[in-house]
């Protein structure tokens, strides 16, 4: 007993010693301060006093330099970076649909044969369980959605890794996959702050807008996710890009709004609304020729809606000038 006890001591005493070291090298053993790793000169130094603590280390990148995007994929010699945009996370192997060899000669009839029972196990094996196939057909959906709506790459990184753990947390059962695919997208683009608006989503989507609606709050109540309200200002640069505004108006419409918020006048209105009004008050002001019918077809709003949330941003405005 008398061992194991020493044992046990010795073994504490190397694990605090050791943690002991890490924390040493973690800070400058002159002043104290951050260190930092320079990658490029192989030298490690402190941020406050600038004393060098270690240089020559070893480059761990590649040996290659290369100096635009074709030199690169010519000398790398690693595949494509993982992706939680496709249900294997791009692990596994793509066989070409196009029958032909490395040299692009056409491949005989016993080859195409050869090569089309290939494809066939490999889709098996890539999608061996139900969970797998419901992932591939969503990440599917979330990809087509996202490329109608001309939506980023990290919105579509995002929306698939909500969906992932909707999926891990059973929350499909009773829903449809397109249904809760959609709302993934719908929040994914409301969190990077590229919001649309849920009649543009439910135009590229399969589902019913009041669908998406209630599965959408359905998916952000259970995972908790963190989305703000949507912010007029966000729809401004798009809806002026499509209506070919100058800059001055983007920054008009957007002064338009800013004075709205201090008045009060946003509140329980439409956020699509209140954008599409304010690009086409800011448009008059600043002489640039559009419409209420352009802003209309572009915002997918009425002119109505239009009309009234342009006559409330200018009172906003005037209230605002006369104070």
């Amino acid at each position: 007993m008398g061992q194991k006890w020493g044992r046990r001591d010795e073994d504490e005493s190397e694990t605090e010693s050791e943690s002991e070291s890490a924390a040493e090298e973690l800070t400058c053993p002159e002043c104290g301060g951050n260190v930092v790793v320079d990658d490029e000169h192989g030298e490690t130094v402190c941020d406050d006093c600038g004393l060098v603590i270690t240089e020559d280390s070893v480059d761990r990148g590649p040996e290659w330099r290369a100096f635009d995007s074709q030199e690169k994929d010519q000398k790398s010699r690693v595949g494509a970076p993982t992706t939680n945009t496709m249900h294997d996370k791009g692990l596994s192997t793509n066989i070409d649909w196009r029958d032909r060899d490395a040299y692009g000669n056409s491949l005989s009839s016993n080859q195409r044969q050869k090569m089309q029972r290939l494809r066939k196990w490999n889709e098996r094996f890539r999608t061996r369980d139900s969970k797998e196939r419901n992932l591939k057909q969503a990440l599917g959906e979330i990809d087509r959605m996202a490329s109608a709506l001309g939506l980023p790459e990290n919105v579509r990184e995002t929306a698939s890794v909500i969906y992932r753990r909707a999926l891990d947390d059973d929350l499909l059962p009773g829903r449809s996959i397109e249904g809760v695919a959609t709302s993934c997208v719908y929040a994914a683009a409301r969190m990077a702050g590229v919001p649309r608006s849920l009649d543009e989503i439910s135009e590229v989507s399969r589902v019913e807008k009041s669908e998406v609606a209630r599965t959408y709050r359905y998916i952000a109540r259970e995972l908790s996710l963190e989305v703000k309200p949507a912010d007029p200002e966000q729809y401004v640069p798009r809806f002026g890009s499509e209506l070919g505004l100058s800059d001055e108006a983007k920054m008009r419409a957007r002064q338009l709004l800013q004075n709205a918020k201090e008045k009060g006048v946003h509140s329980g209105k439409s956020p699509v609304g209140l954008a599409a009004a304010a690009v086409y008050a800011a448009a008059l002001l600043t002489n640039e020729k559009t419409t209420q019918a352009a802003v209309s077809e572009v915002a997918d709003i009425s002119e109505v809606t239009i009309r009234n949330r342009y006559h409330e941003l200018l009172e906003a405005e005037e209230s605002l000038g006369v104070a």
